[in-house]
């Protein structure tokens, strides 16, 4: 009877022991040189979403590796920067999901805040906020209709031999030039053609902005068909 109990203690004891082996969880392999080449690879090339997965998991892997704060550190500055270049190019909603992600890493991440000279942060900050507001400011403004908003100019051509088609490309032509602040020059083949075009863009601007000063110039070019040149001032 003893030796029955004995028997069953020990057996009760190997079942303990086989379940806490079990349920142990296995150690996570050391990050390696190579997982942070790939890193600042994915960086350099600019598979920022890459990069992001590759920082979470080597953080996850060496929590307490200094080198990463100088990674995430190029990986919000890398989403800065393609925030201010597609920002450029027009494509707000892109801006704004670089800037979000930049956001994210910049100011909030204890890897930039902490042990990062205050100045250097502080630069970081206000190049953050400018980015905000040049976005803000984006989206305030109507979509453009027929500028280029990030162009020095853009050319139209006129399509004075259909009237109707004229009167909804002027009627667009306004619309931007008023949104823009744009300067206007008429370039036309034949001197009379200034006064009637030039009539019915400056009722078309001062129907939409009774108050905007329009700066309407004019050039003729004979060999050239009739186009207008916008031009969006500086803020």
């Amino acid at each position: 009877m003893k030796l029955s109990a004995s028997r069953y203690l020990l057996l009760a004891a190997f079942t303990l022991l086989l379940a806490a082996c079990q349920s142990k969880p296995v150690d996570t392999a050391p990050a390696t040189p190579v997982a942070y080449q790939q890193l600042e690879q994915s960086i350099t090339s600019g598979e920022l979403a890459t990069a992001e997965d590759q920082l979470s998991a080597l953080q996850a892997q060496a929590p307490n590796d200094a080198r990463l704060e100088q990674y995430q550190r190029q990986l919000a500055e890398a989403y800065l920067q393609r925030s201010q270049v597609v920002l450029q190019k027009g494509d707000v909603n892109a801006a704004a999901t670089a800037l979000s992600r930049a956001r994210v890493l910049m100011p909030k991440a204890p890897a930039l805040t902490g042990g990062v000279d205050g100045g250097i942060a502080q630069a970081r900050k206000a190049e953050l906020d400018k980015a905000e507001a040049a976005l803000k400011e984006a989206e305030a403004k109507p979509k453009a209709k027929v500028i280029d908003p990030t162009a020095e100019s853009t050319v139209v051509a006129l399509k004075i031999n259909n009237v109707e088609q004229l009167r909804r490309q002027l009627d667009d032509i306004a619309t931007d030039v008023v949104n823009y602040d744009c300067v206007v020059t008429l370039q036309v083949p034949r001197t009379n053609d200034y006064p009637w075009l030039s009539t019915l863009l400056t009722k078309r601007v001062n129907k939409r902005d009774p108050n905007f000063e329009l700066e309407l110039n004019r050039e003729i070019h004979r060999q050239l068909p009739a186009q207008v040149v916008l031009s969006p001032r500086k803020s």
